[in-house]
């Protein structure tokens, strides 16, 4: 999944729902020192884990973002690349937190949704961890989202 982000060195992209940091230590290599990769999650002791890691590796491209479940608090027009995996789901606040993220949007950014189709009968997994492409659609639209 992660080579068809087709990430580049400077790029500054967030890792929304980062956890212990599975895909963000991977981003933070692929966008290199003068890239950014921000780390946020709702969970402080996914940060502190992740904090451990990155200091092991002596990575130094990772901001690490405790927020809110009404607020990404990301910084604005600061993000080339949003990547939500298996996360977006879990949205309590999704319509405060896609505004925060459109906002957090360079001038042609993007994000990446990624979850398990609700259309899908062969993903043995329950149905509220599922999301149909017309409830995508339902939600993500009205934000102004293409």
């Amino acid at each position: 999944m992660r080579e068809e982000l087709r990430l580049k060195p400077g790029m500054a992209v967030c890792d929304m729902g980062s956890g212990n940091g599975y895909h963000t230590i991977p981003f933070a290599e692929a966008v290199g020192p003068t890239g950014k990769v921000y780390a946020v999650d709702v969970q402080p002791e996914m940060i502190v884990m992740l904090n451990e890691r990155v200091n092991e590796k002596g990575i130094t491209n990772i901001v690490p973002i405790i927020g809110e479940y009404h607020d990404p608090k990301l910084p604005p027009n600061s993000c080339d690349l949003i990547v939500l995996v298996d996360v977006y789901h879990e949205f309590s606040h999704p319509v405060p937190m896609l505004d925060g993220m459109k906002k957090a949007l360079k001038l042609g950014g993007q994000i990446c949704l990624v979850e398990f189709r609700a259309e899908d009968d062969t993903v043995p997994i329950k149905p509220e961890h599922k999301m149909s492409k017309e409830q995508i659609r339902k939600e993500w639209l009205p934000m102004g989202f293409e």
